[in-house]
């Protein structure tokens, strides 16, 4: 008994994962999450602008690299034991604020905003540095570059809490990009992952970015349910499902067994940051956009949607296609032509969809994106059956 107790870590010190699913916690941890989808997706909604579009995107983004930070960092430590545990609580009600600030975080929550996005970034920082106590390559990983960038990405956002308009709008642009370019500028060795459990926790936050554009279906309804919303509300969850079917039937196996075969270290690092960090803020973005144009779908369905919402439907849908493109040669190095064409069609039929009453616009991308699955699934049938039932990951 003693000598069993010795040999655990101390309670009190970040632990090394071991284990490759997601745990409860990090599930936890996501549901914060859900909420800032959800006031991104309303945010837009309230202001149908450009502009407005534009602050949304820049608000996901944000929130986006900090979720990412913690994808990495469960990756390494595990989040259940330890003073993790309550550093994650910590991060979590951190993120709750910064979510509850979306709605004004480029008017009077600006600042709040600010700081509560610096506490997340700076928690995950710290646990950053408890983990590599004995990992020297990581921590001087952290040291270099992660700090540099986090400091610089949270004092501009600081900074435009003070100003307005435009150059509120590009100090947010240049926080984003200097903070997501930070893994190129430093580098990629040093770090460290568990490539199962860091793909599965991608593929949740799809599942969670699909919920949210059910959720907005709900939000868009009225209380008078009629024909028009059920037929809606039907073709959005097709288009969801077919969003989901595009991502986790085929895609999601094969990006999780790339990365797991990749050779550990700066080839495996450099994809995880590609196709997971980089190309999956696209795929999200794209079903929050389309989530808005479901939700003023829904709330006049017989009624043409407006230049910004028909954007949102078919560009978000496009976008999310685009992702896809990109995650595939990321990846392979193979070319999707028929998901590039089906969001080419997309963007070429927003003219169209300020025309038509908006439920016929959610026909038409509930059955473009259909006819890219019926494709893949008849043209690809044998690679896809060995891809889903015989091709074992490699020991």
């Amino acid at each position: 008994m003693e000598s069993g107790a010795a040999g655990r870590a101390p309670r009190l010190a970040a632990v090394l994962r071991d284990k490759e699913t997601v745990t409860p916690l990090e599930l936890f941890f996501d549901l914060v999450f859900v909420l800032a989808l959800t006031q991104c997706t309303a945010l837009m909604a309230d202001d149908p602008s450009w502009a407005g579009l534009a602050r949304g995107l820049l608000i996901l983004g944000v929130l986006w690299w900090s979720w990412v930070g913690y994808a990495w960092l469960t990756s390494v430590v595990d989040p259940e034991e330890g003073v993790v545990r309550l550093a994650i609580f910590g991060a979590m009600a951190a993120l709750l604020v910064a979510a509850l600030c979306v709605p004004e975080a480029f008017d009077e929550n600006a600042l709040l905003f600010a700081v509560a996005y610096g506490v997340v970034r700076i928690a995950q920082l710290v646990l950053f540095l408890a983990a590599s106590r004995d990992d020297p390559q990581l921590r001087s990983a952290v040291l270099a570059g992660l700090v540099g960038s986090t400091a610089l990405g949270v004092g501009l956002l600081v900074a435009a809490s003070f100003t307005d308009g435009a150059l509120q709008g590009g100090l947010w642009a240049l926080a984003l990009a200097l903070d997501m370019a930070g893994p190129y500028f430093f580098g990629s060795e040093g770090w460290r992952l568990v490539p199962a459990h860091f793909a599965e926790r991608h593929g949740l936050i799809i599942i969670i970015a699909l919920g949210e554009s059910i959720v907005a279906i709900g939000a868009g309804a009225s209380a008078d349910v009629d024909m028009g919303v059920v037929l809606a509300a039907a073709l959005g969850t097709g288009v969801a499902a077919a969003m989901w079917w595009l991502y986790f039937d085929v895609v999601a196996l094969v990006a999780e067994r790339r990365l797991s075969n990749a050779p550990v270290g700066r080839e495996q690092n450099e994809i995880a940051r590609d196709s997971f960090s980089f190309l999956h803020l696209p795929m999200v973005a794209g079903i929050v956009l389309g989530a808005l144009g479901l939700k003023k779908t829904i709330e006049h369905v017989d009624e043409p949607l407006k230049t910004i919402p028909a954007f949102a439907l078919m560009g978000g849908s496009a976008l999310y296609l685009l992702a896809h493109v990109a995650f595939r040669w990321r990846n392979i190095h193979r070319f999707s032509t028929q998901r590039l064409l089906c969001a080419l069609v997309l963007l070429a039929v927003i003219p169209l969809a300020k025309e038509v009453p908006a439920v016929a616009s959610v026909a038409l991308v509930a059955a473009a994106l259909a006819a890219v699955i019926v494709y893949e699934v008849v043209r690809f049938a044998e690679l896809r059956d060995k891809m889903r039932h015989q091709l074992a990951p490699a020991d």
